[in-house]
C-alpha cells in the first residue's frame, strides 16, 4: 500500500518484515512473535482483511493468554485502517470497530487527532494484551492538523478524553466522529441552542 514504504532500509529487515499478502499468516506470526517475547506491531492496510484473519484473531489471540492461565502474554498491536468516504469498493469501506469490540480479550483505540495516534499507538505496542488500532481513513486522508509533541509520551488505554465541556449534554463519539460533533456543538453553541 505504499505506507511501509522506506521502513526496512530505515530499521533493518531484523526489525521490519514485509511479508506476503496472506492476512492468517500476518497474524498468526504476530502471536507466535508475541508469545516469545517480542511486541510485533501487525500493518493489516484495510479493517476488512482482518475478517479473512479472524480465526487467528477471535480463536486464538483474544483467548490465549486466558487458556493457559496468564502465563504467556501476547502484546499484540494491529493497525489498519477503517471507514468509508473515499469512493473505495465496498469491501474497503467498512468500519469493524462494534464488531472487534465485542470479542473478549481484544482491545481497541480509535484515535480522532494526530496527537491520538502517535499516544495511543505507543500505548497499544506497550499493552501486554492485544490492541487493534483503527486509523479512520477520512481523517488521514482529509489532512486533519494537529500538534504532535516530538518527546515521549503515551494516552491511557480506556480513558475518555473530553474534547469541549458544555451544560446541557454530553456527545460521545470515535475518531472521524469527535470532528462532526464538536461541528455541531459549536454552530449550537453559536446558536444559543444547547451547550454541548
Amino acid at each position: 500500500m505504499g505506507d511501509m514504504k522506506g521502513l526496512v532500509d530505515k530499521y533493518g529487515p531484523e526489525r521490519i518484515i514485509d511479508t506476503p499478502i496472506s492476512e492468517t499468516a500476518i497474524i498468526g506470526g504476530a502471536i507466535g512473535a508475541a508469545a516469545t517475547g517480542l511486541r510485533p506491531i501487525a500493518f493489516m492496510g484495510s479493517v476488512d482483511f482482518l475478517g479473512v484473519a479472524m480465526d487467528e484473531i477471535w480463536n486464538q489471540l483474544a483467548k490465549m493468554r486466558y487458556m493457559l492461565g496468564g502465563k504467556i502474554k501476547l502484546p499484540v498491536a494491529i493497525t489498519c485502517y477503517s471507514g468509508a468516504g473515499l469512493s473505495a469498493a465496498g469491501q474497503h469501506s467498512q468500519s469493524g470497530e462494534g464488531l472487534f469490540m465485542s470479542i473478549p480479550g481484544i482491545k481497541i483505540v480509535t484515535p480522532a487527532t494526530p496527537y491520538d495516534v502517535k499516544g495511543l499507538l505507543k500505548s497499544a505496542i506497550r499493552d501486554d494484551n492485544p490492541v487493534i488500532v483503527f486509523l479512520n481513513k477520512m481523517i488521514i486522508r482529509s489532512g486533519i492538523k494537529g500538534r504532535t509533541p516530538v518527546e515521549e509520551y503515551t494516552i491511557p488505554i480506556g480513558k475518555a478524553d473530553v474534547k469541549r465541556e458544555g451544560s446541557d449534554i454530553t456527545v460521545v463519539a470515535i475518531g472521524l466522529m469527535v470532528h462532526r460533533a464538536l461541528a455541531a456543538a459549536e454552530k449550537l453553541q453559536k446558536e444559543n441552542v444547547i451547550s454541548i
